[in-house]
């Protein structure tokens, strides 16, 4: 069973934008920090300080690739951050500022396809190529 503090970081993690964006493009699949710079238009320092507040939280896991650092969704999730997941994703439907988010992740797919055969760190990307 889920203890209330643990629903508590979930919450915490899902009442910032950036933080919202970051785990609605790794619904998708593993990236690393310079992809999701780009996928945001944030800065690096911004991107990896939201990431480390995931990871912190435990809702990201960070995997070294040779020089990349590349973040996911943890493999093992609990039932409420499967639910808050698809909860994001209900609503993410609506909001232009995701639906772009997905629209730019999917031109960058070609950027990030080498991820799924290096990396063993969460769920493979669920959109269509």
């Amino acid at each position: 069973m889920l203890r209330t503090s643990e629903l508590i970081q979930i919450y915490q993690c899902f009442c910032d934008e950036t933080r919202l964006r970051i785990l609605n493009a790794l619904t998708r699949g593993p990236l690393c920090v310079c992809h999701l710079q780009e996928l945001l238009g944030e800065s690096q320092v911004k991107v990896s300080k939201h990431l480390g507040y995931l990871r912190e939280k435990g809702l990201a896991e960070v995997e070294r690739h040779q020089n990349w650092m590349i973040y996911s969704l943890p493999k093992r999730r609990s039932a409420e951050l499967e639910a808050n997941l698809r909860c994001l994703q209900d609503c993410v439907q609506s909001h232009s500022i995701f639906k772009d988010d997905l629209r730019r992740l999917r031109a960058m797919r070609k950027k990030t396809c080498w991820l799924d055969e290096v990396c063993d760190c969460g769920d493979k990307p669920k959109a269509k190529r």
